[in-house]
């Protein structure tokens, strides 16, 4: 039998020349291929004729392969198995969870991140866990991280799948020695006279933050961080009042939240991958252990924009 060279063409008609031999006829064939009969006919007389042998013999009740058809079969049999062999190794490589899972998140929530991660190393021993912890907004499309949460406005980013993730609730929070002697606020104005921990920058990410420095006056705004870290422990050592996610002041019970929480202290918080990634393995168990999580966070709910 002659070498034939190889192409798409050629393996259409090997596969055609295959499923005539073993369903016996062209109409079986055909059905089977999702093509129509003279398609099936047209392939066979092409490759026979491609060979120069007959592979086939044709009677009232179909065809028949020859010497050369069922050698052709057998090599066609043969590749069709190694086909599936190498479709199922590739497909279980795909499936691995392992090799590394970048993730960038804001450092706020390092803390509520790093015992679902440290999780997720228990479920797939092949897997090693990047957290980068990072203000900079880090590129999924050069490949700098695999999953980014990303807080605030739904991002826009082409080429990315964005999930809605959770929103953290954040409230105005201090010690009930300071509660003593300050009270709690009744109004905005009531805030004048109280010690408040803030942002030392106005322009803060945090809207919970941002907000304080906007509506308290300057004279009260008395202990001022760059560090949501920094804030948390000046509040606790009575430094003053200030904003903080109610998951963290779930953790001490010692605060007291001075007023109800208002719509715009919220942080909504976004899954977001790069398309090309998005269902890998190693990114689907990611993104489920992070959902899985945030369901049990204290008073975390979805984002208004529930989309997508």
């Amino acid at each position: 039998m002659q070498e034939i060279p190889a192409s798409d063409e050629n393996w259409d008609e090997i596969r055609t020349a295959y499923m005539v031999a073993r369903r016996g006829t062209v109409s079986g064939a055909a059905e089977a291929l999702g093509v129509h009969h003279a398609t099936v006919i047209r392939h066979v007389d092409a490759l026979e004729a491609r060979l120069g042998v007959r592979l086939f013999t044709r009677h009232a009740r179909g065809y028949t392969p020859t010497e050369a058809g069922e050698d052709l079969m057998r090599i066609a049999h043969a590749a069709g198995q190694q086909f599936t062999q190498l479709s199922a190794r590739l497909r279980g490589a795909r499936q691995a969870v392992s090799g590394d899972l970048v993730i960038t998140a804001i450092p706020d929530i390092t803390d509520l991140l790093v015992p679902v991660l440290a999780g997720l190393l228990d479920e797939h021993p092949g897997l090693v866990v990047r957290l980068r912890s990072d203000t900079r907004l880090l590129r999924l499309e050069y490949g700098e991280a695999h999953l980014a949460i990303r807080a605030g406005a739904r991002p826009t980013q082409p080429d990315n799948v964005v999930q809605p993730f959770c929103t953290l609730e954040h409230g105005l929070f201090a010690t009930r020695a300071h509660v003593e002697r300050y009270g709690h606020p009744e109004t905005l104005a009531d805030l004048a006279r109280h010690r408040l921990v803030a942002a030392d920058d106005p322009d803060t990410p945090v809207p919970g933050l941002r907000w304080l420095s906007a509506n308290a006056p300057p004279e009260a705004r008395v202990f001022r961080c760059t560090s949501p870290f920094a804030i948390e422990a000046a509040i606790l050592a009575g430094a003053g009042a200030g904003m903080l996610a109610h998951w963290r002041a779930a953790r001490h019970p010692e605060l007291v939240e001075l007023m109800p929480p208002l719509p715009e202290w919220q942080v909504p918080l976004w899954l977001v991958t790069h398309m090309d990634l998005h269902r890998t393995a190693t990114v689907q168990a990611g993104l489920a252990a992070l959902k899985r999580a945030a369901a049990g966070w204290p008073r975390t709910r979805p984002p208004e924009d529930a989309t997508g």
